[in-house]
């Protein structure tokens, strides 16, 4: 038996900081229960007045009752709150089921792209901002803060009936889908998921409280020097600065760009234009808003929850970053954090600007340190070394790189000995050699070329650009077997897209099939790849090309796009190591390791002082599974107090 649930809800705190804090806040709570046995007519319990019927409180706790909702995660969350010993793993989430198939992430998006009859009631944005949120006081409403059912009769019917549409077009949704359902292991990650998005990750109250106010005061600082060398009131309007800093140099400019000022700092200019560009790309920085983040997304326990998403990439399955956006954290090079980090403690300005100049830069390098473990704990924090590099040379059967991670050697080294034929050693004979090595291993293992070496930072890197196609020359040539590999997944896709048959390519056993109107790239642990209606087109070069039907990531529209057997492989590459960290985690959780982050292909587990060990996360990280023979896993990591780059 199934039962289909879909919520609707009030809460004054903001459902940008996450399902978690949300429903922690102490104004939550359920206002609509929609509701269906098997899918049978769909029945709504207004909340605001009536219990919920005994049969659907009785489902809620039977474990052999499958529970199922579109962002299932939401409604769990929700009902935990109302009910904490109901049972909450019988539950499946059709919009995994969607992502899964490569769908949109939208109940409304799902609903269009498959082209179904039930569709979401456009009614409920408008709804939604009436009923769920606060609203302004007003002499027109009374100077109320909150709308009720009793305010909007009309408006709460239409209400009802929308949270009734929602359920309808969520079973029509699990109908067509339900065949092409993940594989089992699959519904133990996302489990899995849930319980670390539960688990969450403890910040430094304090050090957040007075970084924002350090930042405040600083800015402010920066701001009244850019006023006094600039005349200007607002020195950080674009179009102002842009005629002062003319008017300076004589001549126009190509507007105020963080492209054009670093260009500007690097030629002869004047002091006091050189200070004014400097101050303005002090007042730039915006990473300092992840504090902000921290703050307003804290729960009553002081943790951060809901940061991951499962499922977060379309195709591949990785995770995505949400609210703080763990994915994309500055880095840290400030040698002894633990000074910096009391510095920010005791507030004292005028000490920061003596000991790091750069305010605002040494607070965005310590925005990982205010992610703590709590007293009595610490983090254990590992991390696979160089995966894709070692999935690729897996998959393809490049046997001197798997040689070279078998020994313990250093791929960057290693490539770039296999370049340009001489040895190569990190800060030894030819170590100049390695920064090449490495920009072409990060670049070019999914058929990019010179194009990917600039955006992987070669230029910056100090490679001439005229250097560059011959890196990418040497660097194929050197790697002959990734090459064909790209190759023989471009051919198999095609040949399946046209045939309808099975096709299996040598290397790694990966099996492309097409049926049911997508084209499923079949990966080693048995999980599947979707391509929609897939086709065979003509590329702006006028050769063949795939495309299918997905949702464009610039566009953020569902469309017919392209792909090629670079970005196959580099699909299939992140694919599997994807599902390398979802099995180390679920085998390190099962060992009794607490995860409460991870990033990347990094894990960040919270134990107490004196359980566990780093050694022991990284042997349990490298047990192979069943599909895995032959891959060569590495891992490294520390133990700290609180999270960092290390």
């Amino acid at each position: 038996m199934e039962l289909s649930i879909d919520l609707e809800t009030y809460g004054e705190c903001p459902i940008k900081y996450g399902a978690q804090r949300y429903v922690d806040d102490p104004s939550f709570e359920i206002l609509l229960f929609a509701y269906s046995f098997d899918g049978a007519p769909v029945e709504v319990v207004d909340m605001t007045k009536d219990d919920l019927p005994d049969n659907v409180k009785a489902a809620l706790y039977d474990s052999t009752i499958t529970k199922t909702a579109f962002n299932a995660n939401f409604e769990m969350t929700a009902l935990r709150k109302y009910f904490p010993d109901a049972d909450f793993e019988n539950w499946e989430c059709s919009s995994v089921l969607a992502l899964y198939n490569s769908l949109p992430t939208s109940l409304d998006g799902v609903a269009k792209a498959l082209r179904m009859d039930a569709q979401k009631d456009r009614r409920g944005k408008a709804l939604i901002q009436y009923f769920s949120v606060p609203c302004k006081p007003t002499a027109a409403n009374g100077g109320r803060t909150r709308n009720l059912p009793e305010h909007a009769p009309d408006k709460w019917a239409e209400f009802i009936e929308y949270n009734r549409q929602d359920v309808v077009v969520e079973i029509g949704i699990r109908k067509r889908l339900i065949a092409l359902k993940p594989p089992k292991v699959e519904h133990d990650y996302w489990l899995m998921d849930l319980q670390i998005n539960r688990n969450g990750i403890a910040v430094d109250k304090d050090m957040i409280r007075q970084a924002l106010r350090l930042d405040e005061e600083f800015k402010a600082k920066l701001l009244a020097e850019a006023q006094e060398l600039t005349g200007l009131a607002n020195p950080n309007a674009p179009m102002q600065l842009k005629e002062w800093v003319e008017d300076q140099l004589g001549y126009e400019i190509d507007g105020m760009t963080k492209v054009v000022v670093k260009d500007l700092l690097k030629s002869d200019i004047p002091a006091n234009v050189r200070r004014v560009l400097e101050l303005r790309q002090m007042l730039g920085k915006t990473s300092i808003k992840k504090y902000v983040a921290m703050q307003n997304a804290m729960c009553s326990d002081g943790r951060i929850r809901g940061m991951l998403q499962f499922y977060g990439a379309m195709r591949t399955g990785r995770w995505a970053g949400r609210i703080v956006q763990l994915q994309n954290l500055p880095r840290n090079y400030i040698e002894d954090l633990d000074l910096a980090r009391d510095m920010v403690k005791s507030g004292d300005l005028d000490m920061m600007e003596l000991m790091y100049g750069d305010v605002s830069d040494t607070l965005s390098q310590l925005i990982r340190t205010a992610l703590v473990a709590e007293p009595g704990k610490r983090f254990i924090v590992a991390d696979y070394s160089a995966i894709e590099a070692r999935v690729i040379a897996w998959l393809s059967g490049e046997q001197w790189r798997q040689d070279v991670f078998a020994k313990g050697g250093d791929i960057y080294c290693a490539s770039a000995s296999s370049m340009f034929h001489v040895p190569v050693e990190k800060h030894g004979v030819n170590g100049h050699l390695r920064q090449k090595g490495k920009v072409a291993e990060l670049a070019l293992g999914y058929g990019g070329g010179p194009s990917a070496l600039i955006a992987m930072g070669a230029l910056e890197g100090g490679i001439p650009k005229d250097e560059l196609p011959e890196i990418v020359q040497l660097w194929r040539k050197a790697s002959p077997h990734i090459v064909r590999f790209w190759y023989d997944v471009d051919n198999a896709a095609k040949k399946a897209i046209t045939t309808a048959k099975p096709v299996k390519i040598r290397q790694g056993g990966i099996v492309f099939k097409r049926e049911k109107g997508a084209l499923f790239v079949v990966l080693p642990s048995g999980r599947r790849l979707a391509y929609i209606h897939p086709k065979i087109g003509t590329n702006r070069f006028g050769g063949e090309s795939i495309t299918y039907m997905g949702l464009s990531q610039t566009a953020n529209k569902w469309m017919r796009l392209e792909t090629y057997g670079g970005k196959l492989v580099e699909n299939i590459v992140q694919a599997v190591a994807r599902d390398c960290l979802a099995a180390a985690m679920l085998r390190l959780t099962k060992a009794g390791y607490k995860i409460c982050a991870h990033i990347h292909d990094e894990v960040v587990i919270e134990a107490p002082i004196g359980e566990g060990c780093l050694d022991d996360v990284i042997r349990i990280m490298c047990i192979p599974e069943s599909w895995t023979e032959g891959l060569i896993l590495n891992a490294a990591g520390f133990e700290n107090p609180y999270y960092m780059k290390d």
